[in-house]
């Protein structure tokens, strides 16, 4: 990820209300460093309601990341222990799974059982970076600001 081997896409506007390009992110906690291309919670207490509302989307995308991979890992035994394949192979992996998910899902239903005993992702060590660039910390309260602005949700406000 910092030597830049992960191929993100090039910037691009996220609202056609600003033409502004912003960076593809990866959605980290605490533990990760904050980067143009990582974004983590604001830390403190004190925060502006702008502050609250990035750190409650920002949580909500995560646990649904999690809870997703629980559901896809729950399903296909393969996600039990590391993939150790190449990267292309692990992409076909990963895709024929969602896949076979999605076949499953329309064929049988959603079964609730499928949801019981999620195993989401595993915690890492927190990397003990913190503040992140002056570059990070921009694009973050540029996105901060877009979920206050154009990317606002109407139900946001009651969940801080």
């Amino acid at each position: 990820m910092m030597k830049n081997a992960l191929n993100i896409p090039d910037p691009k506007p996220i609202s056609t209300l600003n033409e502004e390009p912003m960076p593809h992110v990866i959605v980290g906690d605490e533990a990760f460093g904050l980067s143009e291309n990582i974004m983590r919670p604001y830390g403190g207490k004190n925060l502006t309601v702008t502050k609250k509302i990035f750190n409650y989307r920002l949580s909500r995308a995560r646990r649904y990341i999690e809870c997703t991979f629980g559901i896809l890992s729950n399903k296909w035994r393969i996600f039990h222990r590391p993939l150790n394949v190449k990267l292309d192979l692990a992409q076909n992996i990963i895709k024929s799974c969602c896949i076979l998910h999605n076949f499953v899902r329309a064929r049988d239903g959603y079964r609730y059982d499928d949801t019981l005993t999620v195993q989401g992702l595993e915690n890492i060590e927190n990397t003990n970076m913190t503040r992140g660039s002056q570059t990070a910390q921009t694009v973050r309260d540029k996105y901060a600001n877009y979920f206050v602005t154009d990317g606002e949700v109407e139900w946001q406000y009651s969940k801080i």
